[in-house]
């Protein structure tokens, strides 16, 4: 979710050095052109529903080749979790509003922000707080030629033990998510975090909580993994790095119960684990050691356990009326281009793929936007309103 690699396009006079970028004026969404095409599309409109890379990279595209774009987000900021997730660290927060910056001035992109695209049965996404209004998606459909949805992945996995709801228990988007609208002056108290953090999981977005954590402040940040730090998604090199800053490690235990008191979290009970055979994953799985048992203090768990994408429709009459099909994974189903049953509506990014990186979710949002161009630039294909 919260990792970041670039595609090296989206920079203006850019040098990458992993995944940082160094000398760097500000992202650059529509950075195949430099103006708005001449020859314009202003006949044709489309709706981009989420500004996170993958709707930024269309929109920018889409606006390149003269089309009248307009992209809804229910944040107050274009660039979904590279505004509201990623560490300034890897995306300065700036130089991707001026790359917003520039898609309104420079190629007349609308974006209508704060607005939540849904539509069926009620959904609460995280990173719903901020959103003022809300637009059926059919409604959306029916107002232009083309609605490309990259919504991203807006939904967690939490742990299912017991003390889960506790004040303190976080999912790593929820927190890192509430700590950033809290520092950019969204909301006025901040959310609660003890002195003593957990974090479960290792992959990118257990890492930028324990920044987030660390940064903010907390005595001992530690993250509980089941399998060891050569097995981590997030990789030994970030790792190592978290421990340079002060962040702990503690390998092949798994949680079982967060001890609670007043219902505040107080404690963690950890089950030790060893490596067994290879999993569907291709990692050793890791087995659970009877009688192993043992409690740490604790007053802030989060767990980075994976998230769910969030398609802007639920309920399988509105799917069926809509022309729209989710997977057993909660995805968004495609065909060529990123086209759905829909003719006139696409999808792109982590709500197609599941959680990926920025370059990734870019790349997918760039190649479904040259298809839909040549989709409706041809001959008897164009949609009507």
């Amino acid at each position: 979710m919260f990792g970041a690699d670039y595609g090296g396009a989206v920079c203006c006079t850019a040098k990458l050095t992993g995944d940082r970028i160094m000398a760097l004026s500000y992202m650059r969404f529509a950075f195949l052109c430099p103006r708005r095409a001449p020859q314009s599309r202003a006949g044709y409109r489309v709706a981009v529903i989420g500004a996170g890379p993958a709707g930024l990279a269309a929109a920018g595209y889409l606006a390149c080749r003269g089309y009248e774009v307009d992209v809804y987000d229910k944040q107050p900021y274009a660039g979904g979790l590279m505004i509201f997730g990623i560490p300034e660290w890897r995306i300065p927060r700036e130089r991707v509003l001026d790359g917003v910056k520039e898609l309104e001035e420079v190629f007349s992109v609308k974006f209508v922000l704060r607005t939540k695209v849904f539509e069926g049965e009620p959904r609460h996404d995280e990173g719903d707080e901020l959103a003022e209004k809300k637009v059926n998606l059919s409604d959306v459909v029916e107002n232009y030629h083309a609605v490309v949805i990259t919504t991203g992945t807006w939904r967690s996995r939490h742990l299912k033990i017991p003390g889960w709801g506790a004040r303190g228990a976080y999912t790593a988007l929820d927190f890192v998510y509430k700590m950033r609208i809290y520092g950019l002056g969204f909301i006025n108290e901040k959310p609660f975090m003890g002195k003593r953090v957990y974090i479960i999981g290792a992959g990118l977005s257990a890492v930028d909580a324990a920044y987030e954590a660390l940064r903010l402040g907390a005595d001992e940040v530690t993250i509980a993994y089941r399998r060891t730090v050569k097995q981590a998604p997030a990789g030994v090199y970030e790792l190592d790095r978290l421990r340079r800053l002060g962040a702990k490690m503690m390998e092949l235990v798994n949680p079982v119960e967060i001890i609670v008191e007043k219902n505040y979290v107080k404690g963690l009970k950890l089950q030790r684990m060893k490596l067994g055979a290879p999993d569907e994953t291709g990692r050793p799985r890791p087995i659970p050691v009877p009688g192993s048992e043992f409690v740490v203090e604790a007053d802030t768990v989060i767990a980075a356990v994976g998230e769910i994408p969030t398609p802007p429709v639920e309920g399988a009459e509105v799917l069926k009326k809509l022309g729209v099909e989710i997977d057993d994974r909660g995805r968004i189903v495609v065909y060529e281009g990123g086209r759905t049953r829909n003719p006139k509506i696409f999808a792109a990014g982590d709500v197609v793929s599941g959680p990926s990186k920025v370059g990734p979710a870019i790349g997918s949002g760039l190649a479904m936007a040259r298809f839909l161009d040549r989709f409706l630039r041809a001959e008897g294909r164009a949609i009507a309103l």
